[in-house]
């Protein structure tokens, strides 16, 4: 048998098969405002990242390379994000407060730091 599609019928197929499609676009619509967010974020966290290594640099009278390395060692032997040691150690320069466990980490890498030079 034969089955006769109606007009209100196939309007609502035709509504589903776009609701489909709206809410395929409105997911990647969501999953790129995220992406964007995360990408925006990490561009902030680079430049506070930069500035704090440069003064590591300037202190230390280093490479780029070993400033690195003495923020990410503090970093993981605090078990606090590269991000916030060199958000901390730059505010220190505008007059925050750098907290009493970040200082001594900060000087017990740079301590290690010259000794590994003096070698």
């Amino acid at each position: 048998m034969h089955r006769t599609i109606t007009i209100h019928e196939e309007a609502r197929t035709l509504t589903d098969a776009g609701s489909l499609a709206d809410d395929a676009l409105i997911a990647e619509v969501l999953e790129l405002r995220a992406e964007v967010e995360q990408l925006s974020k990490a561009l902030e966290s680079r430049a506070v990242i930069d500035q704090a290594r440069g003064m590591v640099m300037a202190l230390a009278s280093c490479s780029g390379e070993k400033a690195w390395g003495l923020l990410v060692d503090v970093s993981q032997h605090r078990n606090v994000k590269l991000r916030d040691v060199a958000a901390a150690l730059v505010g220190s320069m505008e007059g925050e407060v750098l907290p009493d466990t970040l200082q001594r980490a900060l000087r017990d890498a740079f301590r290690r730091l010259h000794a590994a030079d003096r070698l």
